[in-house]
């Protein structure tokens, strides 16, 4: 049998309390409760559309500014998504994917490099979608990938409606994920050059 791939993440602070599980081997099970509807919709993507079984609970200090919270769900889904790896040891390791929502188009790649890094262009019009500030998306997503060590490449390529741009990226990251995770039986060691990731 190989090793359960899973990930459980507890952050606690004076701001914020964040527990994230993540099992890559699951079937799309999804437990997300955030108190910001939009950002729990856009989260409930990934696993959908990854096949993990992610569970998020949190909550915070939105009353005051939702930053702290968004921010720190990304750094917990990140450090559980890096447990779950472990060495990363067969996994394809790149992929990318380009999904579409009625008018919008959006491009994400990922390598799960061991190096966090992430370059995101989403040209929003609007300041918020529901309650989600729209420039806390990117930063979201450059927590998840800085935490998870994996770099991130994603933009939209078209569209009009900013939660038809959001929901199709996460969406392309949840198939990116999916797709760069998985084992590979012809990948017997670390898929790298250097032997290490």
């Amino acid at each position: 049998m190989p090793p359960e791939r899973k990930g459980s993440i507890r952050r606690e602070t004076k701001e914020t309390q964040v527990r994230v599980e993540v099992n890559l081997d699951g079937s799309g099970q999804v437990d997300i409760a955030t108190s910001i509807g939009m950002l729990d919709h856009l989260l409930e993507q990934l696993p959908r559309h990854s096949l993990f079984d992610i569970k998020i609970q949190a909550s915070g200090d939105i009353e005051r500014d939702p930053h702290h919270l968004i921010e720190d769900v990304g750094i917990g889904l990140g450090r559980a998504l890096a447990e779950a790896l472990g060495e990363r040891r067969g996994i394809v390791r790149m992929a990318h994917a380009v999904v579409p929502l009625d008018e919008a188009l959006a491009l994400v790649a990922v390598d799960l490099s061991g190096r966090g890094h992430a370059a995101v262009d989403l040209p929003f019009t609007s300041e918020r979608i529901g309650e989600l500030p729209t420039e806390m998306i990117a930063h979201h997503l450059a927590a998840f990938a800085v935490e998870g060590r994996f770099n991130l490449h994603a933009r939209v390529l078209a569209g009009t409606n900013d939660h038809h741009k959001a929901e199709a990226t996460f969406k392309a990251l949840a198939r990116a994920l999916g797709e760069a995770t998985r084992i590979d039986p012809r990948i017997s060691d670390i898929p790298s050059t250097k032997g290490t990731l």
